[in-house]
């Protein structure tokens, strides 16, 4: 029985396998995008596992490196779309693609609250890399930084999966129900984590408000 699920995992094995290289930067272009959804750990494992068949191209620094650079190049999109468009344009793009607003606004409260450190955190998760830059965009934040920490936080992400993929060679599809409960783990550790940054950033700023006293005179030596 063919179902929607089955027909995706098929399409995008196919775009891998003929399209080779290119395919993987594009299908990690939408994928960091967001809109439409596309799970990277059907992507990135899959490409790990040609590297190990010795599939034309398919090296660990030509798969790294081009899964990195299609993250990139989809997480720029989103950014803009989010910078010129802001909330109301991302809501009515992500609607037509079946992403509700309950992601986006998560994704909105995790920026507003922990900042910036936000889009390097998330780009470690496997749902919410793909809406981080929204929020970021509609925040105009720096482009380098953008840049930055989206690429540092993809390379772990992306490296990790690859790896799997070569371990389980042709069962990578095994991985899928496990990312849920993974979801949940790393947003908790990623949340433990920004509130800790967030407490100690409060605190050196509490600290460096604080005028020091003038010391006490000191008391005159008694005379003879």
């Amino acid at each position: 029985m063919i179902t929607l699920v089955g027909s995706l995992i098929a399409g995008l094995l196919w775009v891998l396998t003929i399209l080779g290289l290119p395919g993987l930067f594009a299908l990690m272009l939408v994928e960091s995008f967001g809109i439409p959804p596309l799970p990277s750990e059907i992507i990135l494992p899959f490409a790990g596992f040609l590297i190990v068949e010795g599939a034309a191209g398919f090296t660990w620094p030509t798969v790294v490196t081009v899964a990195v650079l299609g993250g990139l190049a989809g997480a720029l999109l989103a950014e803009e779309v989010g910078r010129w468009g802001g909330k109301p344009l991302v809501l009515r793009l992500g609607r037509r693609f079946g992403v509700g607003e309950r992601e986006l606004d998560r994704m909105h409260r995790y920026f507003e609250h922990y900042g910036e450190i936000t889009v390097l955190l998330c780009r470690m998760l496997p749902l919410a890399r793909a809406y981080i830059s929204y929020p970021a965009g509609t925040a105009e934040m720096s482009r380098s930084r953008f840049s930055l920490y989206t690429v540092l936080g993809s390379i772990p992400f992306t490296i990790l999966l690859v790896y799997l993929g070569t371990v389980l060679g042709a069962d990578y599809t095994v991985l899928v129900p496990y990312f849920n409960v993974l979801d949940i783990v790393l947003v908790v550790a990623a949340g433990i984590l920004g509130l800790w940054l967030y407490l100690r950033f409060r605190r050196s700023r509490q600290e460096g408000t604080v005028t020091p006293s003038p010391p006490a005179p000191a008391d005159e030596p008694e005379r003879p």
